[in-house]
């Protein structure tokens, strides 16, 4: 392979990189150092069964990518072996599926990440990831919504029970 076509290679992935940057609602950045192979791949299963894309890259073509994409105070966390989770749909459920994962895997290092456009810190991470999935929150609501139903139909329930014992006496 010809020098400048290498170098093209590398300019199309940073610019691919610098897209998936602008376009997810949520990057997660870890160190995956002292992980086997089997908890890798087992991790990689987790997120894309999620929907979440996890790649592996240099850490310059990272930078550069995170730099045109305006994450430049994320560049600082691009050292030693990283891998990037990128989720296009849900936010907490990267920071979630990799915390979780971490719990049995100690070796994986959340080191900082984006969400929804911002750089976020370890911390922002790891509070993003004790929060519900966007599914749990509907759940939520959705039960606050029916409360006011569900107690108006058994207060009418009760008064009719309640008509029925008094002309049954």
């Amino acid at each position: 392979m010809s020098k400048p076509s290498v170098i093209a290679k590398k300019e199309e992935i940073v610019k691919d990189l610098t897209k998936k940057f602008e376009d997810a609602q949520a990057v997660v950045v870890v160190d995956y150092r002292g992980l086997t192979v089997g908890q890798v791949t087992e991790l990689r299963k987790q997120l894309r069964e999620a929907g979440i894309e996890m790649r592996v890259l240099k850490n310059s073509m990272l930078r550069r990518a995170s730099e045109a994409a305006g994450l430049s105070e994320l560049v600082d966390v691009f050292r030693g072996p990283t891998a990037v989770a990128f989720s296009n749909e849900e936010v907490v459920a990267p920071a979630k599926i990799i915390a979780e994962f971490a719990k049995d895997a100690a070796a994986l290092e959340i080191k900082g990440g984006v969400i929804e456009g911002k750089v976020a810190s370890v911390e922002q991470i790891n509070k993003i990831a004790t929060l519900p999935s966007r599914e749990g929150l509907l759940s939520m609501l959705l039960s606050v919504l029916q409360a006011p139903i569900r107690n108006t139909a058994l207060a009418v329930k009760a008064v009719a029970e309640k008509k029925e014992e008094e002309e049954a006496a």
